[in-house]
């Protein structure tokens, strides 16, 4: 039989194995618990790294476009100024025809304007090419968000309110009006005076 001696001396044996098991697992579950959260940390410290490196990216983008856009707007006209070169080479090549020294004062003035017309239609051929059109307003029924009427004139052939004259030609730039054309409207057929 069992003495109660032994018994105790069993059941303090149990408890002291019981608990050095509970203080191994405890153990266990802790360095469970340590590990996993080293491997939280260094999974957080990963994700954050790459969140910085992102917006770090992200703002350097930011900036190399700012600086193409200021670039892009301080060289827009650039193509624009480039293709007008050569009208100025052709300017300079008209004045030096209008003076040519030995000929008479016809010839200079016939191959000035030759070549002043050679230019002008450089000029609009390159105006032309930035989509840069003129207004049509001679013969046109006066329209004033295109034209400007610097004064009415009587004609005996041109309608009322219809353009004679057109004193400075009006522009279009793509579909905006550039500058408007400075004309002169016609009033209508003269009225002749009773007393004539």
């Amino acid at each position: 039989m069992v003495s109660e001696e032994n018994l105790k001396d069993v059941l303090e044996e149990t408890e002291s194995v019981a608990a050095a098991d509970a203080a191994v697992e405890g153990e266990a579950v802790a360095e469970d618990a340590a590990k996993e959260l080293r491997e939280a940390r260094e999974e957080l410290a990963a994700l954050r790294d790459r969140v910085l490196r992102m917006a770090a990216e992200s703002e350097n983008f930011k900036k190399r476009m700012e600086r193409e856009r200021i670039a892009g707007l301080k060289y827009a006209g650039e193509a624009i100024f480039r293709e007008m070169l050569p009208v100025v080479d052709n300017l300079e090549r008209a004045i030096g025809q209008g003076i040519v020294s030995g000929a008479d004062a016809e010839k200079n003035l016939a191959a000035l304007l030759a070549g002043v017309q050679l230019v002008l239609k450089s000029l609009l051929s390159t105006l032309e090419k930035f989509e840069v059109k003129p207004v049509e307003s001679v013969g046109q029924p006066f329209d004033p968000q295109k034209q400007e009427a610097l004064t009415m004139e009587a004609s005996d052939t041109v309608p009322a309110n219809h353009v004679i004259l057109e004193y400075e030609k009006g522009y279009y730039y793509k579909d905006r009006l550039l500058r408007a054309a400075k004309v002169v409207v016609s009033s209508g057929a003269a009225v002749a005076s009773p007393g004539k």
